[in-house]
């Protein structure tokens, strides 16, 4: 199957009742993230890994017991949080996991979540790339919309 760049991007968007603050705060700590991973995916991050800085590289034990090493590679306080993971040791794998939080008002928040593969070309990870579709993301959104939104 041969992929087009435009279906090796996939995003979906929503507008949620939070301050952005809050949200990020859930998106930056890796600790916090398998609470919303809509992959179901994660299983566990060390704490103390919040990111600050593009050249972060945070920890993640995958379902499974694979970690990851997710290099930062865009990253704006409160707005912008992006990273690529790699297996230990390697260079990044072509996957780039990206959260654009844009306040709409103190407590309204649009936020964009992005999966892109396009520089994926390991043939034994295509089939779970594709499986990675705007509903996976979704589900990432509404899970952080329950926690923020909920208070919990």
């Amino acid at each position: 199957m041969t992929d087009s760049p435009e279906t090796r991007v996939v995003s979906y968007e929503s507008e949620l009742r939070a301050p952005s603050d809050a949200i990020f705060e859930l998106i930056a700590d890796p600790a916090a993230q398998p609470r919303w991973d809509g992959n179901d995916n994660l299983r566990e991050a060390p704490q103390g890994q919040r990111v600050t800085a593009v050249g972060d590289v945070f920890r993640m034990t995958l379902m499974k017991g694979a970690v990851r090493e997710n290099h930062v590679v865009e990253f704006e306080e409160g707005r912008l949080i992006a990273w690529m993971p790699a297996e230990e040791g390697k260079p990044p794998i072509g996957q780039l996991w990206r959260w654009e939080l844009e306040p709409r008002s103190k407590s309204q928040t649009l936020v964009r979540h992005t999966y892109d593969w396009t520089q994926l070309d390991d043939p034994q990870r295509l089939p779970r790339a594709r499986a990675t579709t705007a509903d996976k993301l979704k589900a990432s959104v509404d899970r952080l919309a329950a926690l923020v939104e909920g208070g919990s």
